[in-house]
């Protein structure tokens, strides 16, 4: 048995501590933070378990937007003028990895065994924690005005047809038989019925959490700011406070602010802060049935627990920018003309909006692996876009390496040392 310190207490801590527990380990938990609170990337995630989510953010020829995106500050992709200087290294590599269908391809095949069958393994650990209301199985589904548009995004759909993803395609009649309360003008569909959705992704990583501290992990609310290495071996991670934690393994998935940590053990790692937002229409009747992609509005829309969440938007202006809350009145607007029968404006006391920070390499694969200063700390952060359809899988193969057992799938592809 190891004493294994969880830095942060997102959904791949969560996960992860309860992997561990299960292996044997004793966890300690570090996190500044509520888990599932408001802070928290996992509280305002969409809430998709997008088992197809396996296609990188880039792809051949965005290059030629990148002025549209310093241009716009309000488009789906924007840049701050402000911070484009800094971005700039990230934002070449972020443009190579998608530069060819083939690297776009390669990506693909890294990313699938990470997502399949993710909303089983998250209805395990949801049952487990008692919160198995919170994920369900029922499929995900992309709309289009028209079969043109969905035609536009044919190389997306023919790299996810070559990994093993299957969908079943929707003329304007079984859209609306499906979705009789989306807008008349969406007349095309792809329903992936592999997939999943969170009703309430915070409320689910502190359920987990919660799950985690019943089986004995201790929780601690600081922040982790370095590590003590000797002979390649931890013996403890430092605290905020001064102090130190002794233990004998470390997990770092403090999300968009894993980078320093990752540096403290050799792993100089290009990881930038996607900000993305969120709307809810806290309860809304004229409810969609599926959680879908809406591609004319380029958000995704889920509904949750307490109402219909709007979420997407990514914004690159780092940890500290101001937000740019128009951004979310945006996602509101569509909302509102996306579903007629909604009430028109919405209850302004009944609309609550979001920003939180996407941990994101450039490639759109995490970092997953040992640190190269010492085996005994697991890197898991910079899963972008993928996070939470990645979290359980994620956590089982952190328990693995820190045993010392073969991962269940290959995670070559997502070593920190691949952008040396």
């Amino acid at each position: 048995m190891r004493h294994v310190a969880v830095i942060g207490a997102g959904i791949e801590g969560a996960a992860s501590a309860l992997e561990l527990l299960r292996a044997g380990h004793q966890v300690t938990l570090l996190d500044p933070g509520e888990p599932g609170a408001d802070q928290a990337a996992s509280f305002g995630n969409a809430g998709w378990l997008s088992t197809m989510s396996v296609i990188p953010p880039s792809g051949p020829g965005l290059w030629k937007q990148v002025p549209g995106f310093l241009r716009d500050p309000l488009g789906p992709l924007a840049i701050r003028w402000s911070y484009f200087p800094r971005v700039l290294p990230w934002l070449t590599r972020y443009l190579l990895a998608g530069w060819t269908e083939q690297r776009v391809l390669k990506i693909a095949q890294n990313l699938r065994p990470l997502l399949k069958d993710s909303p089983q393994l998250h209805a395990t650990l949801a049952a487990e924690a008692g919160v198995a209301h919170l994920i369900e199985h029922r499929g995900l589904m992309h709309a289009y005005p028209s079969r043109a548009a969905f035609e536009k995004e044919a190389m997306g759909w023919r790299i996810r047809k070559q990994v093993g993803i299957s969908w079943t395609e929707l003329d304007a009649e079984a859209l609306h038989a499906l979705e009789p309360h989306l807008d008349p003008s969406y007349k095309f569909g792809i329903l992936i019925e592999e997939a999943g959705r969170c009703l309430d992704p915070g409320r689910y990583v502190a359920a987990l959490v919660a799950q985690a501290e019943r089986q004995g992990a201790t929780r601690r609310r600081i922040a982790a700011t370095g590590f003590k290495v000797h002979a390649q071996r931890l013996q403890a991670v430092e605290l905020a406070d001064g102090t130190t934690l002794a233990c004998d393994a470390a997990v770092i998935c403090a999300g968009a602010r894993s980078k320093p940590l990752a540096e403290r053990v050799g792993d100089f790692v290009p990881l930038e802060t996607e900000r993305g937002y969120h709307v809810m229409f806290h309860g809304a009747n004229a409810l969609p049935r599926h959680s879908i992609n809406l591609s004319a509005a380029k958000m995704v829309v889920n509904p949750m627990q307490d109402g219909l969440r709007a979420a997407g938007q990514v914004e690159i202006a780092g940890l500290e920018a101001a937000p740019n809350w128009k951004r979310a009145e945006i996602l509101r607007d569509h909302l509102q003309k996306s579903f007629p029968g909604l009430p028109n404006p919405y209850p302004a006391d009944r609309v609550t909006t979001w920003l939180g920070h996407r941990p994101s390499m450039p490639d759109g694969m995490p970092c997953l692996g040992p640190a190269s200063a010492t085996p005994d700390v697991v890197l898991a952060f910079g899963h972008g876009h993928v996070g939470l359809v990645a979290g359980a899988r994620t956590g089982r193969i952190v328990a693995q390496l820190v045993s010392g057992q073969p991962t269940e799938i290959a995670i070559d592809a997502f070593s920190p040392r691949r952008f040396r």
